[in-house]
């Protein structure tokens, strides 16, 4: 097989992983079959450099996915899985990237900023009236915001709002 086409295989793959939705670590699988394993695949021999890129792309496909349900402008769209899914998916990158031993220094700040971002809109929504879009209980918007790194000195003052109105709801 010549060069060209094995990179134009694995990038497709790639892309794939990338774009493939709530599980890239499902499609990263599929693409490790697939791409050597497959009767009806290329039955290439992955370098570690292969596999390498594949593994980025399934951060790159947590990171997409955590960043839309962390974007205030797709809460009343039918994309938007709210909070819960986040912190689902936040575990799952997290584990993912332990078993590969792969940072997410980098990719940990991106997504405390959004998370930062996201419960100061929701706040200020919240005091003009609006109804929550939180979907996870008090413990659990707790969990993420530390997961993701945050503590009380980076949320906004009245975040307690955000939480179904309930008074109090992050002060553990």
């Amino acid at each position: 097989m010549e060069l060209i086409e094995r990179e134009s295989i694995i990038e497709d793959e790639v892309l794939i992983v990338e774009t493939s939705g709530e599980m890239p670590e499902v499609a990263y699988h599929g693409s490790l079959y697939y791409l050597s394993h497959d009767p009806e695949g290329p039955k290439l021999s992955l370098a570690r450099a292969d596999k390498s890129r594949l593994r980025l792309a399934v951060l790159e496909g947590y990171r997409r996915i955590i960043r839309r349900d962390l974007d205030l402008e797709n809460r009343q769209k039918s994309c938007y899985r709210g909070l819960i899914r986040c912190l689902v998916n936040w575990r799952r990158l997290t584990g993912f990237a332990a078993a590969h031993r792969l940072s997410l220094t980098e990719l940990q700040e991106e997504i405390a900023a959004a998370l930062q971002t996201f419960l100061a809109g929701e706040a200020a929504d919240i005091r003009r009236g609006c109804p929550t879009c939180v979907n996870c209980s008090q413990a659990e918007l707790r969990e993420l915001i530390n997961e993701v790194g945050l503590n009380d000195n980076n949320l906004p003052p009245d975040l307690e709002c955000v939480q179904g109105g309930v008074h109090g709801a992050l002060t553990n």
